[in-house]
């Protein structure tokens, strides 16, 4: 199935400081940070928020996260990450993210979440993610 402009979305976000280690990089966990705001906004960009589907009584939960690093990222640079729905099931949606910076990737990773009601049982997506 071909991805529309709804399934992907780029944001740039630039390496603050207070998110280096002491040798200068990106902390590792700051990436997995990043994959959040990039799912964020890319449920923006079809119009809605996350609150507005936990108001709904839909919560999307992390079952699997994982990231490969490739090449380190330093404080101050712009990266572009880049957020595409892989697959989408009945109550599952797979992301794939890609970090980069002047075009060269940096690290590429991917999350599985799950959609479940307020006592955590598995419950169908909403029609607007499926």
């Amino acid at each position: 199935m071909p991805e529309s402009d709804n399934d992907r979305d780029e944001i740039q976000i630039r390496v603050r400081y207070a998110e280096t280690d002491r040798m200068g990089l990106l902390h590792h966990a700051n990436y997995f940070v990043y994959f959040e705001q990039g799912r964020t906004e890319l449920l923006r960009k079809r119009g809605m928020t996350y609150r507005d589907m936990e108001d709904a009584g839909h919560l999307l939960v992390i079952v699997d996260l994982g990231c490969k690093f490739k090449k380190p990222a330093y404080y101050d640079d712009v990266l572009t990450l880049r957020t595409i729905v892989e697959r989408v099931t009945h109550v599952k949606i797979v992301h794939r993210y890609e970090v980069l910076r002047d075009g060269v990737l940096l690290a590429e990773g991917h999350s599985t979440l799950a959609c479940v009601d307020r006592e955590g049982r598995p419950q169908a997506l909403p029609e607007s993610l499926s």
